[in-house]
């Protein structure tokens, strides 16, 4: 008897073990998943949060190594030397992506750069295997064009490419020294920055480009736009003040010339280029406006010409929704599975849909949204966003009158607030 309960304890002992381990080692294991789970968060969330402290200090880098000669540009002087530049605050932080506000001799300009590092920027290729004194311009140019290409997947003339340069480097001469072109190679690998060179003198709608450091360049401060904001955009500030007591009025006809902007910006982005530019992230954070109220693009990260477009929307699929790229859509080829190259959305149509809805709905247009110039209004914006067609030649003249139908209908809607 004292045999068996002697068995029947060790064998309990030995599940209770057995069971206690399992149930550690299953505790470790999860702690183990928890602790990882906590620094990959770090590493990808809390690495690429936007802090005051840290945007100095990249700032600071960059002056380190302007003064050691690693980089240069127009703007290093007044960043690093006479502090003409004064910084402000962070904006924000994006997948490696760095906007910093500062003022630029009391102009408020943002700094951009897509990289943090100067170092993470590829190198320019001939600087590794020819003396700075063997470098020509026509290098110069032959590799830009290349890089250029390779991008936007544009092909420009041998005159267009020194414009992409900055403004020092264009009034110069060779022989360039190696910070110039390291600086200049930086920059070209942000295709942001070079779609905005590109268009400085041939597109109003895009933010100017004032000066660079190294792999930071400086554009105009501008009226953000903000999801959040009732209007979209801060207005206020630019309110006649003679017109104050006429608050609501003055918004909305304010709205009104907006809308007309974008119009206009969807027009010549369609129209004015050798080949369109289509927008694929619309939202009001991507535009800004002057203070005359024309509509800009301040963020054309995901903006691409007709023969980038095609090569991005050229892709594998099963169904139409692995053609969708952001806001630029393309539809399966379910026989070759493949995506086709041409959108089937339009800039007009993401614009109606994601910026216009919001001012032109029954809800938030004005006591006078009852009326059938405003119902009228309210309609073609809804046709723009939802337009229920298949044929691709329909669609595109469908898209041409509605955008001539929302043009008079705002001119209309413009003049009716001023009775």
């Amino acid at each position: 008897m004292l045999v068996w309960r002697s068995c029947v304890l060790r064998w309990l002992g030995v599940r209770i073990f057995r069971k206690t381990t399992f149930l550690f080692v299953l505790f470790w294991f999860a702690f183990w998943i928890f602790v990882n789970g906590l620094v990959f968060m770090h590493r990808t969330i809390f690495s690429d949060f936007c802090t005051d402290e840290k945007s100095k200090r990249i700032l600071e880098r960059v002056c380190d190594q302007y003064k050691e000669g690693i980089l240069t540009g127009d703007l290093c002087e007044d960043l690093c030397v006479s502090q003409k530049v004064e910084y402000r605050r962070c904006l924000y932080y994006e997948n490696g992506k760095k906007v910093i506000e500062a003022d630029w001799r009391g102009l408020p300009i943002i700094l951009k750069s897509k990289l943090e590092n100067f170092s993470a920027y590829e190198t320019f290729g001939l600087l590794d295997y020819q003396e700075m004194h063997e470098i020509s311009t026509m290098d110069i140019v032959f590799y830009t064009a290349m890089e250029i290409k390779s991008s936007l997947g544009l092909e420009l003339k041998n005159t267009t490419v020194p414009k992409l340069w900055t403004k020092h480097l264009e009034e110069r001469v060779e022989p360039y020294s190696k910070a110039e072109l390291a600086s200049m190679w930086s920059l070209l690998q942000q295709e942001e920055y070079t779609l905005f060179k590109i268009l400085q003198d041939l597109s109003k709608h895009v933010v100017k480009v004032l000066g660079s450091c190294g792999h930071f360049y400086a554009v105009e401060h501008l009226i953000a736009g903000h999801t959040w904001n009732q209007n979209l955009f801060c207005l206020e500030e630019l309110l006649d003040p003679s017109r104050v007591t006429q608050k609501r009025r003055a918004l909305r006809e304010a709205i009104h010339k907006i809308a007309l902007s974008f119009l206009d910006m969807v027009s010549h982005f369609e129209n004015d280029f050798s080949y369109k530019l289509h927008l694929c992230d619309v939202k009001p954070e991507n535009f800004a406006i002057r203070k005359d109220l024309t509509v800009v693009a301040i963020d054309v990260d995901m903006a691409f010409f007709e023969p980038k477009m095609q090569d991005i929307l050229e892709q594998n699929c099963t169904n139409d929704e692995d053609c969708n790229f952001f806001d630029c859509f393309s539809k399966c080829d379910m026989k070759k599975n493949k995506c086709g190259s041409k959108r089937t959305n339009s800039n007009l149509q993401v614009i109606c849909d994601k910026i216009f809805r919001h001012w032109f709905s029954p809800s938030l247009v004005s006591p006078k949204a009852n009326q059938p110039l405003q119902v009228q209004l309210q309609q073609a914006v809804q046709r723009c966003a939802e337009p229920a067609v298949e044929d691709p030649a329909e669609r595109k003249a469908l898209q041409q009158h509605l955008l001539s139908q929302l043009y008079q209908l705002l001119q209309d809607s413009k003049e009716q607030l001023n009775e």
